[in-house]
């Protein structure tokens, strides 16, 4: 198994969300962030003042999904959040050594993703 953290850009997070939704992966924890890097800061002018932002808001996703799954979840980050330019984010894996689904007890590969539709018997 493995976590996967990208920091992105605000506008690229439905998109991916929607994507991975199709594909199966519903489980995403999403923070606000803020953070500098290659993008470094803005400056914008205030009521004549000049002020320098140095930390730009992205929001953090994080997914843990299993091995085979990786490549999948990280095209679609890659997709819907590359725009070329500098500030798109970065993304990040990390190993996952065990899963515990805190309601049932279970744990592995299998409380990673939904529960199975159900049939419904009258």
């Amino acid at each position: 198994m493995k976590m996967i953290i990208a920091y992105i850009r605000h506008e690229a997070f439905e998109p991916i969300r929607q994507d991975l939704l199709e594909a199966g992966y519903p489980s995403l924890s999403i923070l606000e962030a803020k953070g500098s890097g290659r993008q470094k800061g803005i400056t914008e002018h205030y009521r004549g003042a000049e002020l320098a932002i140095h930390l730009r808001p992205k929001l953090r996703i994080e997914c843990v999904v299993d091995d085979d799954s990786v490549e999948v979840v990280v095209d679609t980050i890659l997709r819907h959040g590359r725009t070329g330019s500098v500030g798109d984010g970065k993304i990040f894996l990390l190993p996952v050594e065990e899963a515990i689904r805190i309601r049932t007890g279970e744990s592995g590969a299998e409380v990673l993703q939904a529960h199975e539709a159900k049939e419904v018997t009258a």
